[in-house]
């Protein structure tokens, strides 16, 4: 495996390497670090990297037997997924300098698994943003061409994929944040169903929106990551009761051609002319391959954004309110009493897009608002997971678009909230309603990837994988991994 490509192979073409002797743990964290130091002073996709601890991981891996699925394998996670290695700021100088002292739950099922860790990934600040021009340390860019975005929030970790840095990363889902950037970068994201997956040690965003999920090269990596991090945590509140056992053992069992649903007056309007052109194009090969196109109301869905962005910033409101300069953030030293620590810290240390959230979502839930905005929003959840029940009676998964738009250049929305807002149009509704949902990647436009969105039924992870995995086979979409600098190679 070439250093200067990186770690480019899917994981279950590495597994077989590592088990037949023709690649080891060590060699792979070579490569993956190798990647890093090539491409990273441009991508800027890490906060950290884990050099010591990774090659440290390797040698001990390799003094034992083969074990565990993902053994011997590189992988990287967003920072404001917690580590006891390093640091997790979540793209805040807020916490710049805070060191957990556990590891999230994802973390330990992982290093059970035999995965090693490389390193933490950029994002929007506290994981807010379509972007990840919003992080405290600098903003990613997209290995495809590094003038445009890679999404957000999870952006450093859906463009280090694409790029080779590892085989496969985690990041956190609130409304789109690993679907996006996945369709920017042209890599796979999965956002599993709400409780598939433990949010502890999770920095929470939303709570009860907020989900990790793997960003992959291919479905069944995607399948394979789940089945690893996917089991009941006591530890949450939240997780289900179930794991999610033989996701990637059943991605190729015969179920006949799926019924795919199309909510066609949800994609008519205020879609790029690019994104719908390849959208039908899919849908059209879908058919040829005999799947049965379903037509499928979504009424709510053109609330489905508004809803999200009274629900998710009332929610960050609360949970942020911890960040107050008295525990375990960073202070300002000229703070003097109880009123300027809170006032000054917060200011100083919460950006731009943050600080407008909290006031949003402080806003929404104050006496004689609540009624009116979070109370609504709450109502036209409801309605829009009946819509989606319904739908889901006719068909085994929805199809959208996964962005409204191709991939974007930096600064072309950052002065312009609303807009940015609104590349979430068909991201949304899958955090809103609980259910799992995929990004694969679709074509190219202008030198720029694609994505498709499939959305199953709440718990329906299994057989979301397994109709993504033969959309994938339909597509036949065979990225190249892009060079820094905005080559192909």
């Amino acid at each position: 495996m070439s250093a200067e490509r990186g770690v480019t192979l899917s994981v279950a073409q590495l597994g077989r390497e590592l088990r037949n002797g023709s690649q080891t743990p060590s060699a792979l964290v070579e490569a993956s670090l190798a990647r890093i130091e090539s491409a990273d002073g441009e991508l800027h996709c890490m906060t950290q990297v884990f050099a010591d601890a990774a090659r440290a991981r390797a040698g001990a891996l390799e003094r034992g037997a083969p074990t565990g699925p993902l053994w011997g394998i590189p992988w990287l996670v967003k920072d404001n997924i917690v580590t006891r290695l390093g640091r997790t700021t979540c793209g805040s100088r807020l916490l710049e300098d805070f060191r957990s002292p556990y590891d999230a739950s994802v973390v330990e099922q992982l290093e059970a698994a035999g995965a090693i860790l490389v390193g933490k990934t950029n994002l929007d600040e506290f994981a807010m943003g379509s972007s990840t021009e919003n992080s405290a340390f600098g903003a990613s860019r997209n290995p495809w061409n590094p003038d445009y975005v890679p999404g957000g929030s999870s952006g450093g970790s859906a463009a280090a994929v694409a790029a080779g840095y590892a085989a496969f990363a985690l990041g956190s889902d609130t409304g789109g944040s690993v679907r996006q950037p996945a369709a920017f970068c042209g890599v796979v994201g999965l956002k599993p169903t709400y409780g598939r997956v433990s949010r502890y040690g999770l920095v929470a965003f939303a709570s009860s929106l907020d989900q990790v999920g793997p960003l992959t090269r291919t479905i069944a990596d995607a399948a394979c990551v789940l089945e690893a991090i996917a089991a009941h945590d006591p530890r949450d509140s939240t997780s289900l009761p179930a794991p999610a056992a033989g996701l990637a053992f059943g991605l190729d069992a015969p179920r006949g051609a799926p019924r795919v649903g199309v909510p066609r007056r949800c994609v008519a309007a205020g879609v790029d002319a690019a994104v719908l052109e390849n959208f039908e194009a899919t849908l059209e090969r879908f058919r040829a391959a005999g799947a049965a196109l379903v037509d499928v109301e979504l009424p709510h869905l053109p609330y489905a954004v508004a809803a999200y962005y009274v629900v998710a910033t009332a929610e960050a409101s609360s949970n942020l309110s911890r960040y107050d300069g008295v525990r375990f953030t960073r202070r300002d030293p000229e703070a003097t009493d109880l009123a300027s620590v809170l006032e000054r810290t917060r200011t100083a240390g919460f950006g731009s897009e943050v600080q407008r959230r909290i006031l949003l979502g402080t806003f929404v839930l104050s006496s004689g608002y609540y009624d009116d905005y979070y109370r609504q929003a709450q109502k036209v959840r409801t309605l829009l997971r009946r819509d989606f029940d319904a739908a889901f009676a006719t068909c085994d998964v929805i199809a959208l678009p996964t962005s409204p738009t191709p991939p974007f250049r930096f600064g072309e929305r950052s002065a312009d909230p609303l807009r940015m807002y609104l590349s979430d149009v068909f991201t949304v509704p899958a955090n809103l309603v609980g259910g799992p949902a995929i990004s694969i990647p679709s074509g190219v436009c202008s030198g720029l990837p694609l994505g498709l969105q499939l959305a199953a039924a709440p718990t329906g992870d299994a057989r979301l994988l397994q109709v993504a995995a033969w959309a994938e086979r339909c597509i036949g979409f065979t990225a190249t991994i892009p060079h820094a600098g905005g080559g192909r190679a």
